[in-house]
């Protein structure tokens, strides 16, 4: 999660810009979003840690679970991050994803809930999202470009379904993810999010494992540098780590 966003959302969208032009002109192009895998080679990306299925497509659905983690904006006073599931991305050129983000902005935490069709961007729900809330997503495939795209928030006390089509998608990967989102000129830095667990991550009906076909674990790394780092699956729970912005 192709150009990029904050991966998932649009949180403050003004001053979000105004963050990234204060912490690196070069990058502030535009609000950031979520992107397609930037992948430097097998296991490693540039903006995605966590996991992903492809190869065996076209995919029909994918969920998981995780606690909304919370950010240490003391460590990484202008950073971003977002928790996902989602279907293609990785291969292809689409993302129909939903889920959550925590950011630092001037060194005060936001959060938020959202849903995407990229390349379009992201759209914002309007509910309160707070760090320690229990969070289920899910994104389905009924077959000729229409999916339904998920969200709960079971602490808040909401949920929302949410109908898209897209024609051209090729269900080609699923994937559940923690991602540095981005802006069209780059990927930016990761907000400190400590740890957040998923579980219950299944694709097709199928908790992800070490013998789903076509898995593959992802490391987020830049130079040489280690941003962010999942845990080894056991039956569809994982942990993705912070490391470095």
């Amino acid at each position: 999660m192709g150009t990029s966003r904050v991966s998932g959302a649009l949180v403050v969208i003004a001053a979000t810009v105004g963050a990234i032009v204060a912490a690196s002109p070069s990058l502030a192009s535009a609000s950031p979003r979520t992107a397609p895998n930037h992948r430097l080679h097998y296991g490693v990306s540039t903006n995605w840690s966590g996991y992903a299925v492809a190869g065996a497509g076209p995919y029909t659905s994918v969920s998981a679970s995780w606690t909304q983690p919370a950010v240490e904006c003391k460590t990484t006073a202008s950073g971003f991050s977002a928790f996902w599931v989602g279907l293609d991305g990785d291969t292809s050129r689409t993302v129909e994803q939903t889920g959550t983000e925590a950011n630092c902005i001037h060194g005060t935490a936001r959060y938020a809930a959202w849903y995407e069709m990229f390349p379009k961007r992201a759209v914002n729900y309007p509910d309160r999202v707070a760090p320690g809330d229990s969070l289920s997503a899910s994104v389905t495939s009924s077959g000729h470009g229409r999916f339904m795209l998920t969200l709960t928030d079971s602490t808040q006390g909401w949920s929302h379904s949410t109908p898209k089509r897209r024609g051209s998608a090729r269900r080609a990967s699923a994937e559940v993810i923690a991602e540095a989102p981005s802006t069209r000129r780059g990927v930016l830095p990761l907000a400190d999010f400590g740890a957040i667990g998923f579980g219950g991550a299944s694709v097709d009906g199928s908790p992800l494992s070490g013998s789903t076909p076509g898995i593959e674990p992802l490391t987020m790394a830049a130079g040489g540098t280690v941003k962010a780092e999942p845990s080894p699956d056991d039956e569809g729970s994982f942990s993705v780590t912070w490391e470095d912005e």
